[in-house]
């Protein structure tokens, strides 16, 4: 399908893709989800994310984004919290690779998920610097500065009053500290407002399965910023990791036809 990417989101209990509209952000069709192997290997990971490829059956030309739980630089995992530890230091490209036949674009979950709320969601057409936060069982950052991503930023684990901020700001710290949803607002809106003193931040979006309750926690920040619900909701990073996955292709494109350009210079081929 034209103007179509596919996104594929592996998760510590779920590996789950679908095709996205480029132009919307909506998934063309309702995810297909199946659920992580265990052990978390990057054998097992590879041949199950590679079947959440092949379901869609998509052409060679089909830009593919993954996302990972862990930091990820130039396709190589870094770190691996909730899945194997096997995973630290493999090529998330070549095991995708290896296993599906297809090239893929791979990056942080969190980074995916904030840029798809940057191109289709809270922050769309949104200028300046936007702050993703995304609670869950950790917490997940994304900075997204004028269009352009800040990738594996992970400042869920800044030290904050003496304690990573996991620990008590994370969606997860609710439960296991019987905390109100007042209480807990509080140990949130502490950590943001240290994210404001450190980054300015001009619009802070606030993403993962709590942002459905937003109306419990978030009257209670006093920050200078805009605090706003993440509106892709569970889809952010499948939609992120397609919209990364096209703008990686596009660049891609334009470095070769720069590369092939300044080669026909180079012998003699080029006009002028």
């Amino acid at each position: 399908m034209k103007g179509t990417a596919i996104g594929v989101d592996i998760g510590g209990s779920g590996i789950k893709g679908a095709p996205v509209n480029l132009s919307s952000g909506k998934l063309h069709k309702p995810r297909y989800r199946l659920v992580t192997p265990q052990p978390a290997t990057p054998e097992a990971v590879g041949e199950t994310t590679a079947k959440v490829i092949a379901f869609w059956e998509p052409k060679p030309e089909t830009p593919i984004g993954v996302t990972f739980p862990g930091v990820v630089q130039k396709g190589v995992v870094k770190t691996a919290a909730n899945v194997d530890p096997a995973w630290i230091g493999t090529n998330l490209k070549d095991v995708i690779r290896e296993h599906s036949g297809f090239d893929v674009h791979v990056m942080n979950d969190a980074d995916a998920a904030g840029f798809g709320e940057y191109a289709f969601g809270a922050a769309k057409h949104e200028d300046g610097l936007v702050l993703v936060v995304t609670l869950g069982t950790g917490i997940g950052t994304a900075l997204i500065s004028d269009g352009r991503l800040v990738p594996n930023t992970e400042l869920g684990h800044l030290i904050v009053d003496g304690l990573d901020a996991e620990e008590y700001a994370a969606e997860s710290a609710r439960d296991r500290h019987d905390l109100s949803w007042k209480e807990w607002a509080g140990h949130v809106g502490r950590f943001l407002s240290e994210m404001e003193r450190l980054l300015w931040p001009d619009l802070i979006i606030i993403g993962g399965g709590v942002s459905k309750s937003y109306e419990e926690f978030l009257p209670f920040f006093d920050l200078r910023a805009p605090v706003v619900p993440a509106a892709l909701f569970n889809n952010a990073g499948i939609v992120g990791a397609a919209a990364l996955a096209s703008e990686e292709r596009r660049r891609a494109v334009k470095r070769a036809a720069r590369h092939s350009y300044g080669s026909r210079k180079s012998d003699g081929r080029g006009g002028g």
